[in-house]
Formats: structure tokens, sequence, C-alpha cells
């Protein structure tokens, strides 16, 4: 389970570490991954926006593979995605 309030803890250790190396040490039993913006489908749903980056939620209750959510009670870890310049 991720609060509102650590997720907005989240987002502004984002912005300043950066790497999900580090969030991991700040945020233990909250799992990370990495990837690009253009890397998520747009079906799902952006759980919040910090400046270069994008935020999703992630679940891993069925025990077997992570699979995203919007659901901040089932969540167990974030999706940092990199936005990506359009130019």
């Amino acid at each position: 389970m991720i609060t509102a309030d650590q997720l907005a803890a989240i987002g502004e250790a984002v912005s300043t570490a950066g790497t999900a190396d580090a969030l991991r040490k700040a945020f233990p039993g909250v799992h990370f991954t990495e990837c690009s913006a253009d890397d998520v489908s747009p079906r799902y749903k952006v759980a919040l926006s910090v400046t270069g980056y994008d935020l999703y939620l992630v679940s891993g209750a069925s025990g077997h593979c992570l699979e995203f959510t919007s659901d901040l009670a089932s969540a167990t870890g974030i999706v940092i995605a990199a936005q990506v310049d359009d130019e």
C-alpha cells in the first residue's frame, strides 16, 4: 500500500534524487522501476507528474508479475517514467 502522502513525498524525492536506487534507500519496501515515458502505454493513468517525470502505480498483488494500477491501496511500487521531449 502506498499512501497519498507517501506518493507526494516520492514525487518530491524524484525531482531531487532522480534514480530508483536512491529512492529504494529512502523508501524501503516500495518497488521502483525506471523507464522512458514513451515505453508506457497511454492507456495507463499517470498517478503523479513532477518536473521531468511521470509516476505510475504498480501492484504485485497477483504474486506473479507487476501490473499497473490506479489504486493506491493495492499499489506496491512506482514506475518512474522519464518524460520525452517531442522535438
